[in-house]
C-alpha cells in the first residue's frame, strides 16, 4: 500500500500535468482541486522539486509546474520519491539493496523468490507508465478495458 503522501503528491503530479503547460499553478489551487491540505502540499512539493520533478517561480505569477514532460515522468519515480526503495524485501531493493541479516544464502531464500516475480511485474508496469499515460487514459470502468485487473486499473 501507498502512504497517503504518495497519493497526495501523484494528484498534485497530475493537476499539473493537465495544467496549462509553462503556466505555474499556486499551491492553494492543487490542495483545493485535489482535497489536499495545503501545508502538507507545500512540504511534499518540496521534495518533489528537490527530487527535480516539480520546478517553482516565484512571484505574482508564480506557482508550481512539471520540471519535465510528463511523459518523462514515470511513477516508479515519483514513488521512490515519496515512499523511498519499493522492493518488499531489502535484497530485492536496486536502488537501496542490502542483505538481509537472518539469510545465509540468498540464492536459496524462500522469501526473496516468494517476492521476485511480484516485484519485478510491479517495477515493470511503474517505471513504464508515466504520468502522461495517467493523463490520456480514458475514463473507462469496463471491466473489459485495457489495464483492468481485478476490480483495478493498472
Amino acid at each position: 500500500m501507498i502512504s497517503q503522501r504518495a497519493r497526495y503528491a501523484l494528484k498534485a503530479l497530475l493537476f499539473l500535468a493537465r495544467a496549462e503547460p509553462r503556466k505555474p499553478v499556486r499551491a492553494n489551487e492543487i490542495a483545493a482541486s485535489e482535497g489536499i491540505p495545503e501545508a502538507f502540499l507545500e512540504q511534499i512539493l518540496v521534495d518533489l522539486r528537490r527530487t527535480g520533478l516539480v520546478d517553482s517561480k516565484r512571484g505574482r505569477q508564480g506557482g508550481h509546474l512539471l520540471a519535465r514532460p510528463a511523459k518523462e515522468i514515470s511513477l516508479a519515480s515519483v514513488l521512490r520519491t515519496t515512499e523511498g526503495p519499493m522492493a518488499p524485501v531489502s535484497c530485492l531493493s536496486r536502488t537501496a539493496y542490502r542483505r538481509c541479516a537472518d539469510c545465509a544464502d540468498e540464492a536459496a531464500c524462500d522469501l526473496r523468490h516468494l517476492f521476485l516475480d511480484t516485484h519485478n511485474a510491479m517495477l515493470s508496469v511503474l517505471e513504464k507508465r508515466t504520468l502522461a499515460d495517467v493523463v490520456q487514459r480514458p475514463n473507462i470502468t469496463d471491466e473489459r478495458a485495457p489495464g483492468y485487473y481485478e476490480g483495478a486499473y493498472i
